[in-house]
C-alpha cells in the first residue's frame, strides 16, 4: 500500500499545495483534510488553532502517511513545532519556505507579506525572513477578507479585484518588489492580486515553494514513491461537502470524492 502525504488546512488554501504537489510529483498519493466547518482560523486564538490543528493531524495518522504538511500560514506559525514533537514522521509548514524564496527573488531587500490576521499578528514570516537576511525590510498586511472570499468560491470577476484591491490598499506606494502570498488561499487570487499589484510586484506562493521542499525532502530521506505509480488520492473536509468539491475540481481540474467528517468532540464546532 502507497504511503501518503497528509496535506491538512483550514480550509481549500491548501489544494493550492495539493496542485503542485500533483504536477511536480505526479506519482505521489495525496490524503487531504480542510477544516472548512471551522474557517478561517485567522481570527481564531492560538491555542485554538493549536487544539484543531492537532485533532486533525490525530486523524489523519490513522492513514499512516509518510509525511504531514500543515498548509496552514495561521497554524504553521502558531502549532509546528508541537505537532512535530508529537509524531514520528517528517512535518512540514508553509512559511519558511515563502520566506526563502522571497530572500532569492528580491532585488531591493524590501518584501511585502499578506495573510491572515493570525499569521502577521505572529511575525512568523518576519523572524523566518531575519533569520536568513537580517537587514531586510518587510511591510506586513492583514487581509481578513480574503481568505473567507476564497472559502466561498468567489476569486475571480469583478467583486474579487475590489475585494483584494480594498485588502491591499495598505501596501500601494511601498516600496516592496516582491509579495508572499501568506496564506495558501491566495493563490486563487493570484491574477487578481497580480494585476492590482501591478508588474514590478513579483508574487511569492508559498504553495509553489512548499511543494518544492516536499520534494527535496522525500529524495533525501530516500522516501519518494516508485515510478509509474498512478496514485488515488483522498480527501476529506469538516463542512460543506458540495462546496468544497465544486471548489476543489475547479481548482485541480479533476473529478474527486469527497469524505465529509463529523467532528465528535463537544463545542468544537
Amino acid at each position: 500500500m502507497q504511503q501518503a502525504i497528509a496535506i491538512l488546512d483550514s480550509g481549500v488554501g491548501g489544494l493550492t499545495v495539493v496542485k503542485e504537489v500533483m504536477r511536480q510529483l505526479p506519482q505521489e498519493k495525496v490524503i487531504y483534510f480542510g477544516d472548512t466547518a471551522r474557517s478561517p482560523y485567522g481570527p481564531r486564538p492560538a491555542d485554538e488553532v493549536r487544539t484543531f490543528t492537532k485533532q486533525i493531524v490525530d486523524y489523519l495518522i490513522q492513514f499512516n502517511p509518510k509525511m504531514i504538511v500543515i498548509a496552514c500560514n495561521t497554524a504553521t506559525a502558531v502549532a509546528i513545532d508541537e505537532i512535530r514533537a508529537s509524531v514520528s514522521v517528517p512535518v512540514l509548514g508553509v512559511i519558511s519556505p515563502g520566506a526563502r524564496a522571497a530572500i532569492k527573488t528580491t532585488r531591493s531587500g524590501v518584501v511585502g507579506v499578506i495573510g491572515t490576521e493570525g499569521t502577521i499578528r505572529s511575525k512568523a514570516y518576519e523572524q523566518a525572513l531575519r533569520t536568513i537576511s537580517p537587514n531586510i525590510q518587510v511591510y506586513s498586511e492583514s487581509c481578513p477578507l480574503l481568505a473567507p472570499f476564497v472559502e466561498k468560491g468567489l476569486f475571480q470577476g469583478d467583486e474579487a479585484f475590489h475585494v483584494v484591491e480594498q485588502s491591499l490598499r495598505p501596501l500601494y506606494g511601498k516600496p516592496i518588489d516582491c509579495l508572499i502570498l501568506g496564506c495558501t488561499h491566495y493563490p486563487f487570487l493570484t491574477p487578481v492580486i497580480s494585476r492590482v499589484m501591478g508588474p514590478d510586484v513579483t508574487l511569492i506562493s508559498s504553495a509553489d515553494e512548499t511543494a518544492r521542499e516536499i520534494s527535496t525532502i522525500l529524495y533525501h530521506r530516500g522516501m519518494l514513491a516508485a515510478s509509474g505509480v498512478t496514485p488515488i488520492h483522498q480527501f476529506f473536509c469538516s463542512g460543506e461537502p458540495e462546496l468544497f468539491k465544486r471548489i476543489a475540481q475547479t481548482w485541480l481540474r479533476e473529478q474527486i470524492s469527497i469524505t465529509p467528517v463529523v467532528w465528535q468532540v463537544p463545542n468544537i464546532i
